[in-house]
């Protein structure tokens, strides 16, 4: 998919077998960006901001081959703005105990861990949102916002969380550090909240 002309900021969205592309587009295309898909290293250099998006197994982050990886370092140290969702939130961390042995990104210190307590995994569906701390992500987003997930895994709690979610634990539903973000819930598919959230990170670019 390429950019099209100047609509917005152009958004890189990593493309590694792992995610709902379409809707990501959809999604940040709606919020005014330009948001293009690809594999190459080199393109996702030169966008204002990057999503890596990704449902399923941590063990598909393998893909993001260590040009990609340096590549999305770079942009965290110059500070443009990178929004993990889902599995991209999780990748964003040290690793995953689902794939022991496949480093995350490290941008976030701690490891993922499987849903545990007295609750059906994987987790889908409806859920709340409980604020933690002020964070531009969530600038006019409702502070009772129902938000959807689909996930098995989460990302610890910690000081990163701008909001965090409880099934069966309390795992980090936002994070942000610097111009860093992850969402663990799919915001193109949690309604209006979900959109705020993109158009957000949009305005951040």
């Amino acid at each position: 998919m390429t950019p099209g002309a100047g609509r917005g900021p152009r958004v890189a969205i990593v493309d590694y077998h792992a995610g709902n592309l379409t809707s990501v587009v959809k999604g940040l295309t709606a919020a005014g960006a330009e948001p293009f898909v690809t594999q190459n290293a080199s393109e996702v250099a030169t966008a204002d901001a990057v999503v890596v998006p990704g449902v399923g197994h941590f063990g598909a982050t393998t893909a993001i081959a260590s040009g990609m990886r340096d590549v999305l370092r770079s942009m965290v140290d110059a500070q443009r703005p990178m929004l993990g969702i889902c599995l991209g939130l999780q990748f964003l961390f040290e690793g995953s105990d689902e794939a022991s042995d496949v480093p995350g990104l490290g941008v976030l210190p701690g490891r993922c861990y499987l849903l545990h307590g007295d609750v059906k995994v994987p987790h889908v569906g409806w859920n709340t949102l409980e604020r933690e701390r002020d964070s531009p992500i969530l600038a006019g987003v409702s502070e009772t916002s129902y938000v959807y997930y689909t996930h098995s895994y989460a990302a610890p709690a910690g000081d990163a969380t701008v909001a965090s979610t409880t099934y069966g634990s309390t795992f980090a539903g936002v994070v942000q550090r610097g111009r860093v973000f992850g969402v663990q819930f799919h915001p193109e598919k949690s309604g209006e909240d979900g959109m705020r959230i993109l158009r957000n990170f949009v305005a951040l670019c």
